[in-house]
């Protein structure tokens, strides 16, 4: 019985000391992939510094109600489509082509980004004020942004649009800060077809 119970005792220690000693064991360590971040920041983001701050600084109004043009001289079902990969927007009438324009959208790491919006501001001969210099760039031939603003994207304090260019041989690339640049004819025509609602679509 004596017997009996040493060996036990000597049994439940080794078990024991194996627990221990197995519990003391290194765990496994899984190997992780680490990839860094891209460290180019996506659209929209980088549309503060090119784009106009807020509409205090443009010398016409935005277009209320009251002062939009008729119902007549605006296309019914109209919906503008921007396909980033051929530099072009399309204008559709009731989901059918009618007229298409080249474009300069945002270059890379200051892409424009893809998705569904609407027209929300609407600007005659816009002033442009420099985001970091603070500078005053009235209308005229050298204004960034043309005779036209069409703004359809908005954090609340900056903007993404259509808007006319001075840097014409811009036009059909990859060039701006995430807004999409027209020949100045091509945004006068554009800015005569919508109304603030109008639907756009982004599209790569």
């Amino acid at each position: 019985m004596v017997r009996r119970k040493g060996f036990l005792k000597h049994f439940i220690a080794v078990i024991l000391g194996t627990t221990v000693l197995l519990e003391k064991a290194p765990k496994p360590v899984l190997a992780v992939s680490v990839h860094p971040q891209n460290p180019i920041p996506l659209a929209p983001s980088p549309v503060k510094f090119l784009t106009p701050r807020t509409p205090k600084f443009a010398t016409s109004t935005l277009f209320p109600p009251s002062k939009q043009p008729s119902s007549d001289s605006i296309q019914v079902n109209l919906q503008l489509v921007i396909k980033l990969n051929e530099r072009r927007v399309y204008v559709y009438q009731n989901q059918q082509v009618q007229t298409s324009y080249p474009i300069a959208v945002g270059r890379e790491g200051w892409e424009t980004p893809v998705g569904q919006y609407q027209v929300i501001q609407m600007i005659t001969r816009p002033t442009w004020e420099h985001p970091l210099t603070g500078e005053i760039i009235p209308p005229g031939p050298d204004n960034p942004l043309g005779q036209r603003w069409i703004g359809f994207w908005t954090d609340g304090k900056n903007y993404i649009g259509f808007h006319g260019t001075p840097n014409t041989e811009t036009v059909g690339q990859a060039a701006s800060h995430g807004c999409i640049r027209m020949f100045n004819q091509d945004v006068l025509a554009l800015f005569e077809m919508v109304k603030i609602g109008t639907p756009v679509i982004v599209e790569p």
